[in-house]
């Protein structure tokens, strides 16, 4: 894997890709390359020279619309006001074209995602399962 540097300071735009109980599952959504939409997404942020970086997580919660990939702004982004945007039922090569044009473009805060795109953004959960649970074992 190619480490790209990334400038102190000055965050870049990010993917949260959630691999959790349903989001990666092809059980789910059966057909779908899961391993190979991450690996795309991971390409392209090798080849962004630090301007987009991409993790994955255990379980962001609206397990209902599974895949769920939120797309976080840059610093540059946030400080013009960009948030985080969820996008939901992100199964298909051209969802991911979407996400990974607006990404190169400036992401949330610096330039409108495509009109497609704004179609699949959901609403963030109050609160993971993962979160709910942890919170009921205290």
């Amino acid at each position: 894997m190619t480490r790209v540097p990334i400038r102190y300071g000055a965050r870049p735009c990010a993917l949260v890709v959630c691999r959790g109980c349903c989001c990666g599952d092809a059980g789910k959504n059966p057909g779908v390359d899961h391993e190979g939409q991450l690996a795309r997404l991971r390409e392209a942020a090798a080849r962004s020279g630090g301007r987009l970086s991409v993790r994955t997580s255990d379980c962001l919660g609206p397990c209902a619309q599974a895949n769920v990939v939120v797309v976080q702004p840059s610093t540059e982004g946030r400080r013009r006001g960009g948030r985080a945007a969820w996008i939901g039922f992100t199964v298909d090569d051209d969802c991911l074209d979407d996400i990974l044009a607006w990404t190169a473009a400036g992401g949330p805060g610096i330039a409108e995602p495509p009109a497609t795109l704004t179609l699949q953004m959901i609403d963030p959960p109050a609160e993971t399962p993962r979160a709910r649970a942890a919170r009921r074992t205290r």
